[in-house]
């Protein structure tokens, strides 16, 4: 059984402009289920892709279950099965000895721009950069899954 825990903030957007950082990866991903306490999700990333099963989340933590999955399949069940999708480009940001995922959001959610930290338990220590900004991870609008149903360019 696999276990998430990750915490979710807010980017701020000035800072984060002026910050060298390495190539992002174009990110496609679509929603088989969006249901509140199961979710089922497709993600294409360039050459790559997995199918994702997480279940509802406790705090911080949630159980995850990840397989890599051949191209081909992915792009079927994007087109035949998903109910709702979005696009974004991920980096990997390297900061006091973790990695810190920042999804710069496309499409209806252009503008928004998210970083997540996995960590080993919810109370781990970890130092935020200077671009980061308000904690979000207990903010179910953020959640990707609910992105594709309300869309940032609609929270305006």
């Amino acid at each position: 059984m696999g276990i998430e825990i990750e915490r979710k903030f807010l980017v701020q957007h000035e800072v984060w402009e002026q910050l060298d950082k390495p190539a992002g990866k174009q990110l496609k991903q679509g929603y088989i289920s969006t249901d509140p306490t199961k979710t089922i999700r497709v993600r294409i990333a360039e050459t790559k892709a997995w199918l994702t099963i997480k279940g509802i989340s406790v705090g911080a933590s949630r159980l995850e279950f990840e397989y890599e999955i051949p191209l081909i399949e992915a792009e079927e069940l994007l087109d035949n099965f998903s109910e709702s999708s979005l696009e974004k480009i991920r980096y990997e940001i390297k900061s006091a000895g973790k990695v810190w995922e920042v999804d710069v959001f496309s499409g209806d959610n252009h503008g928004l721009i998210v970083a997540e930290i996995e960590l080993s338990t919810e109370e781990e220590y970890f130092e935020k950069p200077d671009w980061i900004a308000e904690e979000v991870t207990h903010d179910k609008k953020y959640y990707n899954s609910n992105l594709t149903k309300h869309p940032f360019k609609n929270w305006k």
